[in-house]
């Protein structure tokens, strides 16, 4: 009865504020705010399908090829359509559909891949798709990003990267590399935007999920070429264009150090310099993030997102909608301990992309590229310096000895031999 009574007047145990938050936002969302949610993505989708007409104009350019190769012309006569052979196939079937059709159908696809990945982001990080966080996160990106918006109505297909980067990561946390590596080589045989992830593969010594990353672009690719005309138009025609920068509708908006240097008087050579060494600063820091093999999904995310944000630091052209690809992964791991998004320095990253976010001299949209580019290397910056510090110690146990402590004799606690040993020299009590 002592021990219940102190019990009882024992004060309960404080919990943090941040416990609690954590807790309130792992409940499930309830009905209202998932129905919320789901007419904000309608909504959101069916403005670019009312505004724009075929889905957006990334997207007009794609089914614009598609509908050349189905005519028996050459896709590669469009300098616009900067995708390997292989996602001829893709842009086939959108234009063998009809307009009506893929004016609706893209932009809700594009919101779908969008809204998957944030799924596989948030089940990367054990956190329930049902969840307060999960439903709430998603609504705020959509809501209070501009890239999400940007994406969806471009009609952009870095969406499909958007799904497929999670997704993989997700995979290879089940121990499904190869899995992870087809479905890498899916994305890339789409839009080759991925292909930095090679350099993780190679981290984690996943030889066949990188053998399957290779051998599937490749291979639609050998296969498409077969059946269009001028396929080498891929070399002679795309990628000279997109080492020279693109031309003057894509350079106000390439948000890479090659593109956004040379606009403030700094020359080309060392602007490209500077961008080779930031990149290779971030894949060294993404080395030792990996290298660092602490448990649990942060390691696999980290490592790729600051892979990503490396090679948009120097690959030309570099929009603000690639941090779609990007963002949502880090922001998902927001109830981890040592999660990014802790640092008061990312959200200060995010601020210029805001909507609405006003800047002196730079509202006009050709000069929106310095926002972005303000944006895409405080990111990398932000995330280098969390994956090359060392991990936090944990803290020693405290010295409880006194000056004196040397005078007084330490008890020993009884060994159950000793006590044994005791109990077998002592009299035995008479009985009464």
């Amino acid at each position: 009865m002592t021990e219940l009574r102190d019990a009882l007047r024992a004060p309960a145990p404080e919990v943090s504020p941040t416990a609690v938050l954590r807790a309130w936002l792992l409940r499930p969302a309830g009905p209202l705010p998932v129905a919320l949610l789901a007419v904000v993505l309608v909504a959101r989708a069916a403005r670019v399908a009312v505004v724009f007409t075929q889905g957006g104009m990334d997207n007009a350019f794609v089914v614009h090829a598609g509908q050349i190769w189905l005519g028996g012309g050459a896709p590669y006569a469009d300098r616009r359509f900067l995708y390997l052979p292989s996602a001829v196939l893709f842009a086939a079937g959108q234009a063998a559909l009809p307009a009506p059709v893929v004016r609706v159908a893209a932009p809700l696809a594009c919101m779908a891949l969008i809204a998957g990945g944030w799924w596989c982001a948030v089940r990367l990080f054990r956190v329930p798709a049902c969840s307060r966080f999960a439903v709430l996160g998603l609504l705020g990106l959509v809501l209070g990003w501009a890239p999400v918006g940007h994406l969806v109505t471009l009609g952009n297909w870095t969406a499909v990267g958007a799904l497929a980067l999670p997704l993989a990561l997700l995979l290879a946390d089940r121990g499904r590399w190869d899995t992870a590596g087809v479905v890498l080589g899916v994305s890339v045989a789409v839009k080759p935007l991925l292909l930095p992830l090679i350099v993780l593969l190679v981290l984690a010594r996943r030889w066949r999920a990188l053998a399957w990353m290779v051998a599937v672009p490749l291979a639609v690719s050998a296969g498409a070429a077969l059946i269009m005309p001028d396929p080498g138009g891929f070399f002679t025609r795309t990628l000279p264009f997109l080492l020279k920068g693109g031309d003057g509708l894509m350079r106000p908006y390439d948000a890479s150090l090659p593109a956004v240097l040379p606009r403030l008087e700094l020359p080309l050579v060392p602007a490209e310099v500077l961008a080779l060494a930031a990149a290779a600063a971030g894949v060294l820091c993404a080395r030792l993030r990996w290298r660092r093999a602490d448990p649990g999904p942060a390691r696999l995310a980290d490592t790729a997102a600051l892979l990503m944000l490396a090679s948009f630091l120097v690959s030309r052209p570099s929009y603000d909608h690639y941090l779609v690809v990007v963002v949502p992964l880090l922001v998902a791991g927001a109830l981890e301990a040592d999660s990014v998004t802790r640092s008061p320095w990312f959200w200060v990253a995010l601020v210029p992309q805001v909507p609405q976010f006003a800047f002196p001299h730079l509202d006009g949209s050709t000069r929106r590229a310095f926002k972005d580019a303000a944006t895409l290397c405080g990111l990398a910056l932000v995330l280098a310096v969390r994956c090359a510090r060392c991990p936090p110690r944990r803290p020693a146990a405290p010295d409880v000895r006194g000056p004196y402590t040397f005078l007084v004799r330490r008890r020993r606690e009884p060994s159950p031999a000793g006590a044994a040993r005791r109990t077998r020299r002592e009299p035995r009590s008479a009985p009464p």
